[in-house]
């Protein structure tokens, strides 16, 4: 057995605004505080900055908030957005990525994310890029008349020089969602975020404003992220399965999206890490002037939603949950 050896330095990126988002930065940042000690991991909370494509200023304005984030590590990160603003504010993390230091590995997280466990113990290939494999088959919709998903995904890797063939899972069918390269953005990394950012960014404007004839039928709001982002990672020689399953969206890291869906299906474990790590007076202070924080975790709405599902039996499809959360009035956002 070798002694520890410090793991690679890299950079951890989430987007952080005024609202919901701040709320959630906290969140995050308190979770990797608790969890991560190494000094090569650094913590920029990504923030627009007020501009034409914001009509409102996107900043965090609450003093308290911005400090609670500088007393767990976070460093404040100004971005400009150029192309996004609030009309797609997914665009942010294109955006945000352009803003990071140059050349140094990074990890991008959903700020909706809590860290579970030392991040310093993933194993990250930071030359193979890779994204959550935690998704489901969202995007493309296909019409009964209109292009299938080999016809829709290959122009687009037509359209940017790169070989579709090997993008695909063999194990699964011709025309079955998951043969093709689709992930969740919630989580990604590379080696460097301007050159990653960069041609994300690229991707993403040349599908948005000139959509090849075989995307006539679908939808790229809310998806151009994640349509843009398998064709990133494939020109970048990464994949499906650069990292071990289990611990990204697993062990170390939990992808909860709203608190209403945490309570509902993750483990105790989680539950009791979320309400541990909010529970000093100074952080409920802050934290409690966000109605879904105030009344799922400190007024115990979040237990009563728990009560009402069974985790060894949860409906396969998050819709189910949701709206079964929504009919029992516990739907929160």
């Amino acid at each position: 057995m070798t002694g520890h050896t410090e793991a690679q330095p890299f950079n951890v990126m989430i987007v952080g605004q005024g609202g919901r988002l701040q709320y959630e930065a906290i969140l995050f940042a308190l979770s990797l505080a608790a969890t991560t000690r190494s000094d090569g991991i650094r913590l920029y909370v990504a923030e627009p900055q007020p501009g034409p494509l914001w009509p409102e200023d996107p900043r965090i304005t609450d003093p308290e908030a911005r400090a609670l984030l500088d007393a767990h590590g976070a460093r404040l990160l100004p971005f400009e957005s150029r192309h996004f603003g609030a009309r797609y504010p997914y665009g942010n993390k294109i955006e945000a990525l352009l803003a990071l230091p140059e050349g140094e590995p990074f990890v991008f997280f959903d700020t909706d994310t809590l860290v579970l466990d030392d991040l310093a113990k993933v194993p990250f290939d930071f030359s193979r890029p890779t994204a959550s494999m935690k998704r489901e088959g969202t995007w493309p919709q296909i019409e009964l008349y209109g292009p299938g998903y080999t016809e829709t995904w290959k122009a687009l890797y037509d359209r940017f020089g790169l070989d579709f063939e090997s993008s695909l899972d063999l194990r699964w069918p011709d025309e079955y969602w998951q043969r093709y390269l689709y992930f969740n953005a919630g989580f990604f990394f590379y080696d460097c975020p301007r050159r990653f950012g960069q041609r994300f960014l690229d991707y993403a404007l040349s599908i948005r404003d000139d959509p090849p004839p075989e995307l006539i039928c679908q939808s790229l709001d809310p998806w151009l992220d994640q349509i843009a982002l398998p064709l990133v990672i494939h020109s970048f020689g990464g994949g499906r399965d650069t990292l071990p399953a289990g611990l990204l969206d697993g062990a170390v890291t939990c992808h909860y999206r709203t608190l209403p869906l945490l309570y509902a299906r993750e483990p105790d474990a989680v539950v009791g890490f979320l309400e541990e790590i909010t529970a000093p007076n100074k952080i409920k202070k802050v934290l409690k002037q966000y109605e879904p924080i105030k009344r799922m975790v400190y007024q115990g709405r979040g237990q009563k939603a728990r009560a009402l599902f069974d985790r060894d039996d949860l409906p396969r499809r998050e819709q189910a949950i949701r709206n079964k959360l929504k009919r029992e009035g516990f739907w929160m956002r």
